[in-house]
């Protein structure tokens, strides 16, 4: 089994605003019901956050996380009737789920052959362990081997997976992108994220960026792969990731950092669970800065999070027009 050399951690600059890490990612899905009972049945995360698209309010918005929706374990989909993603560059093309330890990865293993989930080998790959697999709409994803770090994720007991093999959160984030240097300005410069280090896969260049603390909570791997053509998003694919900021006084400084710096941006945006401001770099690729807080409980109980169909005040009035417009979500 091929190994690299060991994670390396920098650590934060210090005086320099951080990033925290991965908040969420959020990806498209065109079978919302088949989503739903794939990531709570078969992957056994919790839906936290049963709600619309603010900005299309057609749409689910489902969110699937640990029990409590903890911030960096947030894999969230919208509900689009669109067809299938054509696979390319200038887009995020695999997202990480952690794990604790090549015991749960053998657990899952077995889990995804009993479920007829198509997976890879156990393999190691930059000094960590993981087991590749799709969702039924070929949603690229990893599991990894996280060795126990980061914040400990709230297990769901009622999850069909056993707790000590539970998702614990995401993990490092893969991009594609035809020419590195844009990206690298933007995560670099603008982001102050780190380049940490280098590594290859079946001959490609793999350049990693951390936030933070580092670690795999806290790294972006950006693949270097001019060969291939754009992407067309679509079903499967990938909409956006979002970056944890831990409150509004940094958030703020945030979009003043970026309006100085004369980088495009949404401005900031009220999400109720969360505030955010979106970017994009010159790849075309769809970043996210996100508060911490105030959380998904700010409008339900912890106990039956997700149960109901949850909107921000400002839909509230059109809460009987959204809720007939959507269909109910399998039992």
């Amino acid at each position: 089994m091929q190994r690299d050399g060991p994670p390396m951690n920098k650590g934060a600059e210090k005086g320099v605003m951080q990033l925290k890490g991965i908040h969420h990612l959020t990806a498209v899905s065109a079978d919302i019901g088949g989503n739903y009972r794939f990531y709570t049945h078969v992957m056994g995360m919790r839906l936290v956050k049963r709600s619309v698209n603010q900005d299309d309010v057609t749409a689910y918005h489902l969110f699937y996380a640990d029990a409590a929706g903890s911030p960096g374990t947030d894999l969230t989909f919208f509900d689009w009737a669109v067809p299938r993603e054509r696979r390319g560059t200038h887009s995020i093309s695999k997202t990480s789920l952690r794990v604790n330890g090549t015991a749960s990865l053998e657990w899952w293993a077995a889990r995804l052959k009993g479920e007829g989930v198509e997976h890879g080998e156990i393999r190691v790959v930059d000094g960590r362990a993981g087991l590749h697999l799709e969702d039924p709409e070929g949603q690229r994803l990893a599991l990894i081997d996280d060795g126990g770090v980061g914040d400990p994720p709230v297990a769901w007991s009622a999850s069909p997976v056993p707790i000590e093999h539970q998702i614990r959160g995401l993990g490092p984030i893969h991009l594609s992108v035809p020419l590195l240097e844009p990206t690298e300005m933007v995560l670099a410069e603008v982001l102050n994220m780190r380049r940490a280090r280098e590594y290859e896969v079946k001959g490609v260049s793999r350049v990693v960026f951390e936030m933070g603390d580092g670690g795999p909570t806290a790294e972006l791997h950006v693949a270097v792969e001019p060969g291939l053509a754009p992407a067309s998003p679509g079903a499967g694919g990938v909409h956006h990731v979002a970056f944890r900021t831990p409150n509004e006084t940094e958030y703020h400084e945030w979009a003043d950092r970026l309006n100085r710096m004369g980088m495009p941006n949404s401005g900031e945006i009220d999400r109720y669970y969360f505030r955010s401001l979106y970017l994009r770099d010159p790849n075309g690729i769809l970043f996210e800065i996100a508060t911490d807080g105030p959380g998904f409980a700010v409008d339900e109980d912890a106990a039956t999070l997700g149960e109901r169909i949850a909107l921000p005040p400002f839909l509230e009035s059109r809460r009987a027009a959204i809720e007939a417009n959507l269909k109910p979500l399998p039992k």
